[in-house]
């Protein structure tokens, strides 16, 4: 019988020694787990402790739960470095094979809010960019970038698959020197849920972030949300 440590709820307890079994590699990449009744008996404990600790793995990205079929462990989540330098989407994939898919590529009249985040007057030219990103297939990421028109006039979908910074530099001769990026944790909607293929609801990142240029002019305002079942962000610190 499964035994919770001292103030650890017991569905814990249950959802820990599955991960184990998950990174000693007992449980591989697309194995299909146990059923929650096999969990029981195995562990002792009631279908409701194994169900609270099955929907903690899945929220957590450990498994994946298809209706009918059964409860399957994960592909591993992609370890993603906070960078102090700015990097293309591919770079920060670390080899994984990536891509962009242009979802939407439109000029629309800035509202006082993009207005504010670009410095421009409000009803200027804005190119609005969504792209889905892929790494090795799966939808990772719904980026949304927002630009001034007079930075980037006649941008057009073919040139935007690869990296957008570098695109501006040797086209536009823009040159991308710094940014600002905030990350906190969301739920996906209905959209996004459709474009990454998760359910409604599945826990997710947003970041938002600001470029500057050489002369620090506002060259780009972002929204990126990302999987949170397929993403873990890294931080490197050095103590001096």
């Amino acid at each position: 019988m499964a035994e919770s440590k001292e103030g650890e709820p017991l569905y814990t307890t249950i959802k820990y020694k599955i991960i184990e079994r998950i990174k000693s590699g007992e449980y591989k990449v697309n194995d299909q787990l146990p059923t929650e009744s096999e969990f029981c008996n195995e562990y002792k404990v009631s279908r409701t402790t194994v169900r609270l600790a099955l929907q903690q793995l899945e929220l957590e990205g450990y498994i994946t739960r298809i209706q009918g079929k059964g409860t399957f462990v994960s592909v591993a989540k992609i370890q993603t470095p906070i960078p102090q330098k700015i990097r293309s989407f591919a770079e920060q994939m670390q080899g994984l094979h990536s891509k962009s898919v242009i979802h939407e590529l439109e000029v629309i009249p800035a509202d006082h809010s993009i207005s504010s985040l670009l410095k421009v007057e409000v009803t200027d030219p804005v190119i609005k960019l969504v792209r889905i990103r892929y790494a090795d297939n799966m939808p990772l990421q719904y980026h949304t970038s927002y630009i001034p028109w007079k930075a980037a006039p006649g941008l057009n979908k073919e040139e935007c698959t690869g990296s957008l910074f570098e695109l501006l530099r040797t086209k536009y001769n823009v040159n991308i020197t710094r940014g600002t990026e905030s990350i906190e944790p969301i739920l996906t909607d209905e959209i996004i849920s459709g474009h990454l293929l998760v359910k409604v609801g599945s826990p997710a990142f947003l970041s938002e972030s600001i470029t500057y240029d050489d002369n620090d002019t506002v060259i780009e305002y972002a929204q990126i949300i990302t999987r949170g079942d397929r993403t873990k962000f890294i931080i490197d610190q050095s103590y001096h």
